[in-house]
Parts: C-alpha cells; structure tokens; sequence
C-alpha cells in the first residue's frame, strides 16, 4: 500500500444526536473514531481534528475557529501533513464500518492500479485510468453521490484548492461547504464492490447506530 497520511474529521455538532460527541459513541464496544484510525493504522501522521480526547500514536488538532465548519477541519489537519507526503485519506468520524481494504482500494484507483470513472465540474469524464491527473478518489453511492469524507486526494491539490477558496471568500473559509473546496477537483470515482456494507455508512441518528451494531455482530 503506497504511502499516506489520514485526516480524521471529529468536530461536528451532533445535533441530530441530541448534541453528544458523536465520534466517541461507541460500535461493537469501540468508539467510531477509535474504529476510523484503525482503518488507517498504517497512515503516518494519523490526525485527529476535534476536541479530542487525544489518542495514543495520533496527532490531536483544532479546527479554527472551533466549530468552524469542514474546511477549516481540512485546513487544520493539512498543516501537520509534510509536502512530499503523496496522498492524504480524508475521513469522517463516523464511519464505522470503514475497513482497512477499503482505503487501499481508494488508494489504488488514485495512483492509477484500479479505475472506474473519474469527473470533475466541467470538464468531461476522462478515457484512460492512473495518472497524476487524478485530484482524488472517493466513493460514490448507488445514487452517483460522491462520499467525499470516504476518500484520498492529493494534499498539494487540497491546499491549491485551499489558497483559490480563500481569495474568493476574501481570506475566511468559515462555515463553507465542503463541495466548495473540492469543486473542479479531478475525481475518480470509486465504485464499492468489496464484501460487506459500504464504507461510506455514517451514523447522524440513533437508527443509524442500531445498524451499524447489527452489520459489526
């Protein structure tokens, strides 16, 4: 498996939970966040953006400000990744059901061993699989719904992407949504065909919870 870093994503509000630390609920007796980074063991750094608890062998981070969105969370967890790093998984908290084979294939598809579809806003999809044209790969549901927060991406893309966000929002990329910083990025489209439930499967309510205990049994 190629190099690679992970940023974990923990800060959110979770409000459709009633407002608890989502992220530290626990699965199958394991906090989901705890789940996520250990589906990227063999990432370096492994960073946590959020309020923490800080977690052994993982970089603990801040968003800023606090509670500032999903940009700032990307932006926070960049700035512990070093520029030769080739590749940078970009998770949420809440992915339980997350596996270890299912980031290497994201990574395979952005180095150019494994291909799908790639498409990016305005421009049309592109022919041939493997190359550095590739800004990222993330999962798409049945839908053709990008899962972005279940993907890798070049970090030299996502800070370019950073740098041209910032001057359109004049410098504050407070509150702006995730697709913003991605829009006109490269992105190879990953079909799951792997065993098992979708990676992507997040879990914003109690229902979702009681799934993904049923699927880990």
């Amino acid at each position: 498996m190629t190099a690679y870093a992970a940023v974990v994503l923990a800060g959110g509000a979770g409000r459709r939970m009633g407002g608890r630390d989502k992220p530290a609920l626990p699965v199958g007796g394991v906090p989901m966040r705890e789940r996520v980074l250990s589906a990227v063991a063999d990432a370096s750094p492994r960073i946590l953006v959020g309020p923490g608890p800080a977690i052994t062998g993982v970089r603990l981070t801040r968003e800023v400000p606090p509670g500032g969105g999903p940009v700032t969370a990307v932006a926070a967890g960049l700035a512990l990744v070093d520029t030769e790093v080739p590749a940078v998984a970009l998770l949420a908290a809440d992915l339980p059901l997350l596996t270890r084979s299912a980031v290497g294939g994201l990574l395979d598809h952005l180095h150019g061993t494994g291909y799908d579809r790639s498409r990016s806003a305005g421009t049309a999809s592109m022919e041939r699989p493997g190359s550095a044209a590739f800004d990222g790969a993330c999962y798409v549901d049945r839908s053709g719904r990008r899962q972005t927060l279940c993907g890798v991406w070049r970090p030299a893309a996502l800070r370019a992407a950073l740098d041209r966000l910032r001057v359109r929002r004049g410098g504050d990329v407070t509150g702006a949504p995730l697709r913003e910083l991605l829009a006109g990025l490269i992105v190879c489209e990953v079909t799951w065909h792997g065993d098992g439930p979708e990676p992507w499967f997040d879990c914003d309510t109690e229902r979702d919870l009681r799934r993904a205990e049923e699927w880990t049994r």
